[in-house]
């Protein structure tokens, strides 16, 4: 039996920040969440979900792709400087 979580921040508008860690470079967050007026719990959520869709896993058929995991590296540190 296998249980899909795909749709379990469906709603979340923290969702929806995922891009300020994921594609924005550093520093470019602040605008971001200054324009969008978030609030703290909101901006922690969406910090909270950024790292499920940073590491490669296994089953990614990049796992093993240099620049992947380079770049997986790099969003890790990034969320770590925002705290």
């Amino acid at each position: 039996m296998k249980i899909d979580f795909g749709t379990l921040a469906v709603g979340d508008p923290a969702v929806d920040l995922l891009p300020v860690w994921m594609f924005l470079p550093a520093g470019a967050g602040d605008v971001f969440r200054a324009v969008l007026d978030v609030d703290d719990a909101t901006w922690a959520r969406g910090r909270g979900w950024a790292p499920a869709s940073s590491p490669p896993v296994p089953d990614d058929p990049y796992f093993h792709d240099p620049a992947r995991v380079s770049a997986a590296l790099y969003r890790l540190d990034e969320l770590g400087a925002d705290l």
